[in-house]
């Protein structure tokens, strides 16, 4: 009898197959990742809104709390009081993350234009900005003590003139 040789047959996949699956791989994710990004802005740009609401309600009731002080004319004094005794120049109504003016890719400022100024201060104004536009977000809000949030898609410099309510 003669024996035969086994042949011995290579398993796992070819260079071509591995390319093949690779472009694949490739044209998946240049699809998916513009996608992903138009959707961590649009989260962004949520949060800045709700963020914005927040400080609303904030202002009214630190006007409230506060009536010879007015509005509110910085986030420290909406934020602050963590254990302490609440007061005007730290009520303790928003969180420290929203205190500290940067929040989910928005910056939070209050500008004199607003009307935050004399005691007690009228009115107010607050801003946000994306930290950079057209990554953490496209649009720029603002909202006065009229509550009414307004957007623009250029840098707001006074809320209400060039803005468009949401």
């Amino acid at each position: 009898m003669k024996k035969h040789k086994k042949q011995n047959k290579k398993r796992g996949f070819s260079l071509i197959e591995l390319l093949i699956v690779v472009a694949i791989i490739l044209i998946i994710a240049a699809i998916a990742i513009p996608n992903l990004l138009r959707s961590r802005i649009a989260a962004n740009e949520a949060s800045a809104v709700g963020s914005l609401r927040t400080l609303n309600t904030a202002e009214i009731t630190y006007n409230t709390t506060y009536p010879n002080v007015g509005f509110a004319c910085t986030l420290g004094a909406l934020g602050g009081a963590g254990s302490g005794t609440a007061t005007s120049a730290a009520a303790g109504l928003i969180d420290a993350n929203l205190a500290s003016g940067t929040k989910s890719g928005y910056s939070f400022s209050f500008l004199s234009t607003g009307g935050c100024t004399g005691t007690p201060a009228p009115s107010y104004a607050t801003y946000a900005s994306p930290v950079t536009a057209g990554t953490t977000g496209q649009r720029y809000f603002c909202s006065d003590s009229s509550g009414v949030i307004q957007y623009n898609t250029g840098v707001i410099s006074t809320c209400g003139t060039t803005t468009t309510p949401i």
